[in-house]
């Protein structure tokens, strides 16, 4: 597994319209708003952008983050499950980013660990010697089995030495679930910096970022 991204939750239609009239302040130019609110009946179901709103969201995108304010009113939220190695990295956009993760030190001893715990589509396995290689898949193997070992013995004495051995032995490869909070902005500074950084997940998030509505305001 490289990266896995789903409940993906965005804006409104509320939302929408109030990012709309938000952009107009600058210029009091809300008589020239053209979007609208998709309705059945009394129910208000979607929201179409209309071309003047869209073009003007064009064109503050393009003149930079300080005419763009009203990206950081668009919110984003999606659930992410990835290495540890990427969160390290993720972890770099503090700034306009909520997040919400499955503890790895409180609920490390809940499950067996298993192959499918960790990224490991990289490493190399007795299938792939070459003369010299290391078999690192198998040392992973070897890892996860050790932690089962140290987890089958906490579990048993509640013994905090065994669960030492978890949190210190387990690879920056483990998947951890977050629950995040982001806005356009911040996904545009992220598509700018890693679209085309050599970590796949990098690669595939900024996929994900291209396939979102308006994208075009980020890329």
């Amino acid at each position: 597994m490289s990266i896995k991204l789903e409940n993906l939750v965005l804006a409104s239609p509320e939302q929408m319209s109030f990012i709309i009239q938000s952009l107009r302040n600058p210029m009091n130019s809300h008589d020239r708003s053209d979007s609208k609110y998709e309705t059945a009946g009394y129910d208000i179901i979607g929201f179409n952008l209309g071309d003047n709103d869209h073009s003007l969201m064009q064109r503050l995108a393009n003149a930079g983050t300080d005419h763009r304010k009203f990206m950081r009113m668009i919110p984003v939220y999606i659930r992410i499950t990835a290495p540890l190695y990427w969160w390290k990295e993720f972890d770099t956009y503090k700034v306009g980013t909520v997040a919400n993760s499955c503890s790895t030190m409180h609920k490390i001893a809940d499950k067996k660990f298993t192959l499918e715990d960790f990224s490991h589509e990289h490493l190399l396995s007795s299938e792939d010697l070459d003369w010299g290689d290391t078999i690192t898949l198998e040392t992973l193997e070897c890892v996860i089995a050790a932690l089962n070992i140290y987890r089958t013995k906490y579990l048993e004495t509640k013994d905090k030495k065994y669960w030492w051995q978890m949190i210190q032995l387990l690879p920056s490869s483990y998947n951890q679930t977050r629950n995040v909070m982001m806005n356009y902005e911040v996904l545009a500074n992220i598509y700018k910096s890693r679209k085309d950084h050599k970590l796949d997940e990098w690669r595939d998030f900024c996929k994900w970022i291209e396939s979102l509505p308006y994208s075009e305001l980020i890329i």
